[in-house]
């Protein structure tokens, strides 16, 4: 049974997502979702072919676009069906689709407009095995973000998010990067336009078949990250409201 009669498409941004998509789906709560949708960035598993003998609706990417690429098919496929809310859920089984029914009950029936599944409330970050750099690097960078954006989220960088999908009708994110950064500059563009947003505490899992950039990648977000509350801290002082 949907809630209060919202159509909800979920979306699947994936990458060698094989063997952890069935896990993520068994815990994906079928009478609420409407809808679900894989994104396939080119990759080099089983994951679309899966995907498909699923009944999931797939698409894929020839080349690889990159995590923001991929997420910019997974909204523009999801729009198509002319959804009220939408969900992005990792397939790799790092967050569980357990906790869906409850965040997107925060849009439905609380009129939040975007709610984010937090890894750092009651520490469900380290307890789920968050390496210890990335913690004191994602407490460090959020907190920065905060002065800057003038909020007070309790973290930026979880990639489970729910999107009342006006947010998605609204916002050009195809002007984005495709990198990794794009998840912080939706949610950086969500703050400055003001929506209401919402947390959940998220439990998390950190395995080797987990998604998880590496010390590079990592460093290169994090400066993607100080760019762009710079840019929205400088967007606030112009009043535009807005990174585009």
């Amino acid at each position: 049974m949907s809630l209060c009669g919202k159509k909800i498409v979920v979306v699947l941004p994936a990458y060698n997502a094989g063997l952890t998509l069935e896990q993520t789906l068994d815990e994906m709560p079928s009478d609420l979702v409407d809808q679900i949708i894989l994104v396939d960035d080119a990759s080099a598993d089983n994951t679309s072919a899966l995907a498909r003998n699923l009944g999931l609706e797939t698409h894929v990417h020839e080349t690889n676009l990159g995590y923001g690429g991929n997420q910019k098919t997974c909204y523009r496929s999801a729009l198509k069906h002319d959804p009220d809310i939408v969900a992005m859920v990792h397939p790799d089984y790092q967050y569980t689709p357990l906790i869906l029914r409850s965040m997107c009950s925060l849009i439905a029936e609380a009129e939040f407009e975007f709610v984010i599944g937090s890894r750092i409330l009651v520490n469900g970050a380290l307890q789920g095995g968050m390496p210890v750099y990335k913690y004191i690097a994602n407490r460090f960078l959020t907190l920065f973000q905060n002065l800057c954006l003038g909020n007070k989220l309790s973290e930026y960088h979880s990639g489970y998010r729910i999107y009342d999908a006006k947010i998605l009708r609204e916002i050009d994110f195809d002007r984005f990067s495709n990198d990794f950064i794009f998840d912080n500059q939706m949610l950086a563009e969500i703050v400055l336009r003001r929506y209401k947003i919402g947390e959940v505490s998220c439990p998390t899992r950190y395995f080797p078949e987990a998604s998880s950039i590496n010390l590079p990648r990592s460093i290169q977000y994090g400066l993607g990250v100080v760019g762009t509350s710079i840019k929205g801290m400088v967007s606030r002082a112009t009043g535009k409201r807005s990174l585009l």
